[in-house]
């Protein structure tokens, strides 16, 4: 029997199964989506409710890095990832991240290697973050839609941009989200479904931006309130305000920069996070207030766990790692 037979079958008897109450069903992508209509025909279809109880909403329970932001007893801690595969997702959120980050801008990551590593995320009740390559539209719902717990904007430069972007991650009347995905609700709550991801996805899914250029920097007690997240890229940061990080040292006005960002993002009453390239450093950021910190790479702790093994079966020194970038 085709999926259409299937569909339609299952329309006609939810039908007959409610005669006499105006409650049709229409048959979305993304499951079956009940329109709740007045006792009159002529009546239009309510509105779905944006409003949730706090952290109670199947959407807000599943995202893991939205309950560390709002029980503030820590920062919350993640991996990148920048090699695909589902595998490697796996391995990331099995060690223990609050968050995965799939890197999209710089990582080896397309479209479909990210509708894999997603959902691998999200079944380990570990919140999948995307960073896109760009600020698109069209980029931040492909993301969205694959049922990411938010996502990561790359090299901000004004308000308006930071706008358009938040207006481009939310479902109508805030944004302009189109709805249509079969797949987003699947990484969230058993049973959530087509109409409570609509209803909870505008206070669910975080929005975040990276200041990395010096335009983002100036406006930055501007920016902080639009977002979830603010979240600071030191290496193109430092390169767009002429202190590049060379040879992992920063100079003064980078460190200044970066202490105007958490001002701002606290100020604001938002969250700020940093990439950071090792353990140590995360701590280091970490007793600083940050509440967002990514403590390693895939592709870098690959090589680095395999020299070290090298070097150990060979009887010689392994590599010094400390925490400077």
């Amino acid at each position: 029997m085709s999926l259409r037979s299937v569909m339609i079958r299952t329309v006609s008897r939810l039908w007959s199964g409610a005669r006499g109450i105006h409650r049709p069903v229409w048959c979305h992508p993304g499951g079956l989506l009940e329109i709740t209509y007045p006792h009159s025909h002529n009546c239009q279809p309510t509105r779905p409710s944006s409003t949730m109880n706090n952290m109670d909403s199947k959407m807000l329970r599943s995202n893991r890095l939205r309950q560390v932001f709002a029980e503030a007893k820590r920062p919350a801690m993640g991996f990148w990832q920048m090699l695909p595969g589902a595998n490697i997702s796996r391995i990331l959120a099995r060690a223990g991240a609050d968050w995965v980050m799939v890197d999209c801008e710089h990582g080896n990551m397309d479209d479909a290697a990210m509708h894999e590593a997603v959902p691998a995320i999200a079944a380990l009740g570990v919140s999948p973050i995307v960073r896109l390559p760009d600020l698109q539209p069209w980029m931040v719902k492909r993301a969205l839609d694959t049922g990411a717990h938010g996502i990561l904007i790359p090299l901000i430069r004004t308000v308006e941009e930071v706008k358009s972007v938040v207006a481009a991650a939310k479902f109508p009347p805030e944004g302009r989200r189109g709805f249509g995905s079969p797949f987003a609700m699947h990484n969230f709550e058993p049973g959530l479904t087509s109409t409570e991801y609509l209803q909870q996805a505008n206070e669910s899914l975080l929005t975040m931006v990276q200041i990395e250029t010096r335009e983002a920097l100036e406006s930055v007690e501007d920016i902080a309130p639009l977002v979830d997240v603010v979240f600071i890229g030191p290496f193109d940061l430092g390169n767009n305000i002429g202190h590049p990080i060379l040879d992992g040292k920063m100079d003064p006005e980078l460190h200044h920069a970066i202490e105007r960002i958490l001002a701002a993002a606290v100020g604001a009453g938002k969250k700020c996070g940093i990439y950071c390239t090792s353990g140590e450093q995360a701590k280091f950021y970490a007793d600083k207030g940050f509440h967002m910190l990514s403590v390693a790479t895939d592709f870098t702790a690959l090589g680095d766990a395999m020299a070290d093994a090298l070097a150990t079966a060979r009887g010689e020194s392994k590599r010094e790692k400390g925490g400077s970038y």
